[in-house]
């Protein structure tokens, strides 16, 4: 769903320019995290509640952790790179905010293999970011 303007709950983008904030900023220029996380880990919100210690950006990241998730999809969703997520990720794993486990294709609703034109283009895409 669209933000509007101004709204707190709106990532600090612009979409001609992208992202407003640098991605190290975001992470107070961590650049390793303290969890492992590879990019297809599946991420789920615990329901633990936080302190207000973390910034917009945690925040934003856990609500993507509703419902199970993969790193890679939340470094698309925010525009982040994915070393920047796990950084975050690891601030709320330390935290009980989120748990973690490997990626499972019965968990996704199907027993196929993934589908290799859709890998094809979020390797493309992660690539062209780089």
């Amino acid at each position: 769903m669209p933000h509007a303007p101004g709204d707190p709950e709106r990532p600090p983008l612009d979409d001609a320019v992208g992202r407003l904030v640098r991605p190290y900023t975001v992470s107070e220029g961590r650049t390793e995290p303290t969890r492992h996380f590879d990019l297809m880990t599946m991420v789920v919100a615990t329901g633990t509640a936080l302190r207000s210690d973390l910034g917009l950006d945690h925040t934003q990241v856990l609500d993507l952790c509703r419902a199970p998730v993969t790193v890679a999809e939340i470094a698309g969703l925010t525009r982040m790179p994915a070393t920047v997520i796990k950084v975050l990720l690891s601030d709320l794993a330390e935290r009980g905010a989120i748990a973690t486990r490997p990626f499972d294709l019965a968990v996704r609703g199907t027993t196929s293999a993934p589908d290799l034109e859709l890998l094809e283009a979020l390797r493309d895409g992660l690539l062209k970011r780089l």
